[in-house]
């Protein structure tokens, strides 16, 4: 889909993209080859063949932090068939406060589509330890981190870096037109949870953490699975939801 993108291009906007495809030019390559473009400048064609040669070069050579610099953030999501097999999925808990009143993560999960690593205050959940990990992915797949998840840690974390494109779903399941929260979603799509943590959310999640803290093994293994729900589930989630918003856009009919 990020090939057949010209919003990226300052001044092109989702009527101006439709209106390339209906005149054939389907991606960057089209663009650049087609001489003039009635409905386009001279002088913006020259500078658009130049910023999409630079673009196709950064995807060539899967630069991830290119396109997390140079592309709209509500357009991530079409990079996810580009870095999916690079993407990894982001999730943490918390004992319930903000940064400045207190408040720290306590297990951070992370999902390659494969494996599964949890990192657990106390237990290897350090900012370097979250950045060495990160920095083997160039996609970042989560649910409202870009409105919690990433803040916080950046607030929790000083040192730690996002630096690479962000698929964030709850953002991306709006914009199809639903409303929800994660859960929500899990069930609109059939997916199950393991029944010993169905119908937990994030309150029961910090209770867990405080069980825990007392010394319940039990809560901590609990946690620990809610956890791994939440962020392995979000990886199917997304193929769904990408599905969708490139239906969305239109484009199949123009490549039919």
């Amino acid at each position: 889909m990020i090939k057949n993108t010209f919003s990226i291009l300052n001044g092109i906007g989702v009527k101006m993209e439709k209106r390339l495809w209906r005149n054939g030019i389907l991606t960057w390559d089209d663009f650049i080859s087609s001489g003039d473009i009635n409905f386009i400048s001279e002088g913006k064609k020259t500078r658009f063949d130049q910023y999409l040669s630079f673009a196709s070069q950064a995807l060539s050579n899967s630069n991830a932090e290119y396109f997390a610099k140079n592309v709209k953030r509500r357009d991530h999501w079409r990079l996810f068939e580009k870095f999916r097999g690079h993407a990894v999925c982001l999730d943490i808990e918390t004992n319930g406060f903000m940064p400045d009143q207190g408040g720290y993560a306590t297990l951070v999960g992370l999902y390659n589509g494969f494996d599964y690593k949890c990192f657990m205050r106390g237990n290897g959940l350090t900012s370097q330890n979250l950045m060495k990990e990160l920095s083997g992915y160039k996609y970042l797949i989560t649910f409202y981190g870009a409105a919690f998840d990433v803040p916080f840690l950046l607030r929790s974390m000083p040192s730690l870096q996002f630096d690479i494109p962000h698929f964030d779903l709850c953002f991306g399941a709006r914009m199809t037109g639903f409303q929800g929260g994660l859960k929500k979603l899990e069930v609109e799509f059939g997916i199950e949870r393991d029944e010993s943590v169905k119908g937990m959310n994030g309150y029961d999640a910090v209770k867990l953490w405080e069980h825990a803290q007392n010394g319940s093994s039990e809560a901590l293994g609990l946690l620990k699975i809610y956890n791994k729900e939440d962020t392995v589930n979000l990886f199917n989630i997304a193929e769904v939801i990408y599905r969708r918003l490139r239906e969305q856009t239109g484009i199949e009919e123009y490549l039919s």
